[in-house]
C-alpha cells in the first residue's frame, strides 16, 4: 500500500509536471499570438498613415526588408486594400521611379547584362546562394522594354518583377524563398534615363538581333541546367521580343508569358461570366481589339483556342470571330506588306477601316477590348455605338495604368446608360445605377487572379510544360466562380478578400489537368493522396502561409 501511494504521489508529481509544461507553452502561444498581432496592426496603421500611392509602395518594401513575414500576413489579411500598392497601379510610378525611390536602393532580384555573356552561370549561381534561393521554382524575368504602358524603363523594370514576385507568395502560396526576380538589362531607349545620374542599368541603347537572343539564351540554359523544375513567368518584354523568346523555349522547360498568356486567361475568363449572364455561348460573339499588341493578340489566340475546343468551330472560323484594330486601321489581309509577324493571322479579308467606331458599326461586335494605352479612345460616340448593337455592351478597357486605360467606368456606364458589362485592367471607383439606385462595382481583369494560380500548379504537379490548354482550364475555373446576382452587380470575378480560395480552385484544376496530359510529374504516392483527398484539398496543404510563431527566419 505505501508503495502504490508513492507510485500515485510520483504519477501525480508528474502529470503535474506535464501538465505546467503545457500550460507554459498555451501561455508561450498567447504571447506569440499577441507579438504578431500587435506587429501586423502596427505595421497596418503604418501603411494606413501613408498619403500617397508611393509613399504605401515604399512602405512595404521597407517592410520587405526589414520584417518579411510581417508584410506577407499584413498582405494576406488586408489582400483587397493593399494590392494596389504592391501592384497596378503604384507599380508603374514605381518602375518610372526606381532609380531614385530610397526604397529601391536596395533589390532583392538578379541583374544580368550584356557583360555577362559566358559568365551568367556562374553569376546565377552566386545569386542562389547568397540570396538562399536553392530551392527556387517560380523566376520572374523581364527585359523591361514594355514596362505595362509606360514604354522602355530598362533596368527599372526590376520593379515589375519584384511586385509580381510578392504576388507569388501573398495569392499563389509559393514559400517566398522559392521566387526570384530577374532583369536582363541590355541597354534602354530611354534617354531621360540614361541620361540619370542615379540611374543603375546600362546607358546604351539597347542590344538587338543576334547579341540579345545570346544572352537571353544563356540565361535560360543555365536556368534549365541548374533549375530544371524552375517556371520562368517572362514579363513585359516589347513586341519585337516577346512571342520568340516564349517560342524558343516553352517546349523546353516550365514558360509562360504573363503580358500574352494570363491577361488572355483572365480576360477569356470575364468574357464567359459575361456571356454566360446573358445566357449566350462563346461561339455567338464577335470581338474587336483596339490594340494589336502581344496582350491584344494574346488574348485573340486563347479565344481562338476556347472557340475550338468549346464552340466546336475550325481553326479559320474561329479567327474570324476575333479582329484588331492598329495604329494604322483594321488589321486586313491588305496590309500583309507592313504587318507584323505576329498580327499576320488575324489579317482578314475585309475591306480598309481607318477609325475604330466605322469598325464597330461594320463589325457589330458583341465585345470592345482595348490594349491600346490610349487614354480615352473608348469615348462618348464609341461607347454609344456599342450600346447601340447590343442589348449589354462588353466594354473591356484593359490598358495599364490608369492614366493609359482607354475609358473610365464612370463614363462607360453613363454612355451605356447603364447597361455595360465591364472589366478594366487597373481599378475605378464604383457607380451607383440611376434605374434602381444600386451600387455597381467595376470588375478588375487583374493577371493575379491567374499567374499565381498557374505558378502554384507548376510548383506543385512539378510540371515541364505550360500549355494553352492549362490556361483554358484556368479561365473556365475563374469564370465559374461569379454567380449572375454578382455580375449584374458588375462582379465578373470574385473579391480579392477570396484569393485563396480563387488561387487553391484555379490551380488544383489546372493540376488535375497536367496529371491527365502528361505535363505534370508528381509522384505516385503524390497522385495517390490528391485522388483520394480531392485536388484542390491536397493543393491547399501545399499553400505557403506565413508561421504562426516568431520567426527570425531569413526569407
Amino acid at each position: 500500500d505505501i508503495r502504490e501511494t508513492q507510485e500515485e504521489r510520483e504519477q501525480g508529481r508528474r502529470e503535474s509536471k506535464g501538465e505546467r509544461e503545457r500550460e507554459r507553452e498555451r501561455e508561450s502561444a498567447k504571447n506569440q499570438s499577441k507579438i504578431i498581432m500587435a506587429a501586423s496592426a502596427s505595421a497596418l496603421k503604418t501603411f494606413r498613415s501613408k498619403l500617397l500611392p508611393i509613399e504605401k509602395y515604399s512602405f512595404l518594401r521597407h517592410l520587405q526588408s526589414a520584417e518579411p513575414l510581417t508584410l506577407y500576413r499584413v498582405l494576406a489579411a488586408n489582400a483587397m486594400e493593399c494590392l494596389p500598392f504592391v501592384y497596378t497601379p503604384t507599380v508603374g510610378e514605381a518602375c518610372e521611379k526606381y532609380h531614385v525611390l530610397p526604397a529601391t536602393k536596395t533589390s532583392f532580384g538578379l541583374f544580368i547584362n550584356k557583360g555577362d555573356v559566358g559568365k551568367v552561370g556562374a553569376k546565377l549561381r552566386k545569386f542562389i546562394e547568397e540570396k538562399d534561393k536553392e530551392d527556387v521554382k517560380v523566376a520572374v524575368v523581364t527585359d523591361g522594354e514594355r514596362i505595362l504602358g509606360l514604354g522602355d524603363l530598362g533596368a527599372n523594370g526590376m520593379g515589375i518583377c519584384e511586385g509580381k514576385s510578392m504576388l507569388y507568395t501573398v495569392f499563389g502560396g509559393v514559400d517566398p524563398r522559392k521566387v526570384m526576380s530577374v532583369c536582363i538589362d541590355v541597354g534602354t531607349e530611354n534617354e531621360a534615363l540614361r541620361a540619370h545620374e542615379e540611374y543603375r542599368g546600362l546607358r546604351e541603347n539597347r542590344i538587338r538581333g543576334e547579341m540579345y537572343d545570346e544572352l537571353v539564351d544563356e540565361f535560360m540554359r543555365e536556368m534549365r541546367m541548374q533549375k530544371p523544375s524552375c517556371l520562368i513567368q517572362f514579363e513585359d518584354f516589347g513586341n519585337a521580343n516577346a512571342f520568340r523568346v516564349l517560342e524558343n523555349h516553352r517546349r523546353v522547360q516550365p514558360c509562360f508569358n504573363d503580358d500574352i498568356q494570363g491577361t488572355a486567361c483572365v480576360t477569356l475568363a470575364a468574357l464567359e461570366a459575361a456571356l454566360r449572364e446573358q445566357k449566350k455561348a462563346l461561339k455567338d460573339i464577335t470581338v474587336l481589339f483596339y490594340g494589336a499588341g502581344e496582350a491584344g493578340v494574346g488574348i485573340g489566340e486563347l479565344v481562338v483556342r476556347a472557340l475550338e475546343k468549346s464552340g466546336g468551330l475550325s481553326h479559320e472560323e474561329a479567327k474570324r470571330r476575333c479582329f484588331f484594330m492598329d495604329s494604322k486601321g483594321l488589321v486586313v489581309k491588305s496590309r500583309l506588306h507592313e504587318l507584323q509577324p505576329h498580327k499576320i493571322p488575324f489579317a482578314h479579308e475585309y475591306e480598309p477601316v481607318k477609325d475604330l467606331k466605322t469598325a464597330i458599326t461594320k463589325l457589330k461586335p458583341t465585345a470592345l477590348i482595348g490594349v491600346s494605352t490610349i487614354h480615352n479612345a473608348f469615348d462618348k460616340e464609341v461607347i454609344e455605338t456599342m450600346s447601340a448593337l447590343n442589348e449589354r455592351p462588353i466594354i473591356f478597357p484593359l490598358s495599364n495604368p490608369t492614366s493609359k486605360a482607354e475609358c473610365t467606368f464612370e463614363d462607360a456606364m453613363k454612355y451605356s446608360n447603364d447597361k455595360v458589362i465591364f472589366a478594366s485592367g487597373s481599378p475605378f471607383p464604383s457607380v451607383v445605377r440611376r434605374e434602381d439606385g444600386v451600387e455597381i462595382f467595376p470588375a478588375q481583369a487583374n493577371n493575379a487572379y491567374v499567374f499565381p494560380a498557374v505558378g502554384l500548379a507548376s510548383v506543385v504537379a512539378d510540371c515541364k510544360e505550360i500549355t494553352d490548354d492549362h490556361f483554358l482550364v484556368a479561365a473556365e475555373t475563374l469564370a465559374s466562380l461569379a454567380s449572375n446576382d454578382d455580375i449584374d452587380r458588375g462582379y465578373l470575378f470574385p473579391d480579392f478578400t477570396e484569393i485563396e480560395d480563387v488561387t487553391a480552385k484555379i490551380a488544383a484544376n489546372v493540376i488535375e489537368k497536367m496529371t491527365k496530359d502528361g505535363t505534370g510529374r508528381m509522384t505516385q504516392e503524390e497522385l495517390s493522396e490528391a485522388k483520394r483527398d480531392g485536388f484542390e484539398s491536397f493543393t491547399r496543404k501545399r499553400m505557403w502561409k506565413p508561421p504562426p510563431e516568431v520567426s527570425h527566419a531569413r526569407l
